[in-house]
């Protein structure tokens, strides 16, 4: 009897696959953007504590240099060797968080999701297209 089907059933049973279809791929889309967030969760925690860690010696180092030159400069430059270490420390801070600034903009979240998005659409227009 599968070969009487009349048009409105073969109608409904392409539409059926056509949304089975669809369906399938937004739950492949999904996957793919839930697995690239929680790549991105332990990524930007593994940053965060790697930069704490690093903060926390820098500014001890830091410390440490600065002392280092006051002390030896103590006798003789005392104030140039403070002034210095204050215009070394606050040009290093400005670099450092224009250099933030500059990479907070760029956008890395669901990257690779948006791209296959893209690509879907892409494939769903040129199909549209007659030929």
């Amino acid at each position: 009897m599968a070969a009487s089907q009349g048009p409105a059933q073969r109608l409904f049973g392409a539409g059926k696959r056509l949304l089975g279809s669809l369906l399938a791929t937004g739950e492949t889309r999904l996957r793919l953007a839930v697995l690239e967030l929680e790549e991105e969760r332990a990524r930007l925690f593994g940053l965060l504590l790697l930069a704490g860690l690093s903060l926390i010696l820098l500014l001890l180092g830091i410390g440490v240099l600065t002392a280092l030159v006051i002390v030896a400069f103590w006798e003789t430059h005392r104030l140039a060797a403070i002034g210095a270490s204050a215009v070394v420390l606050l040009g290093s801070g400005l670099l450092m968080a224009l250099r933030v600034m500059q990479l907070a903009r760029r956008r890395t979240l669901l990257a690779g999701t948006l791209r296959h998005l893209a690509t879907d659409r892409d494939l769903v227009e040129a199909s549209r297209e007659p030929r």
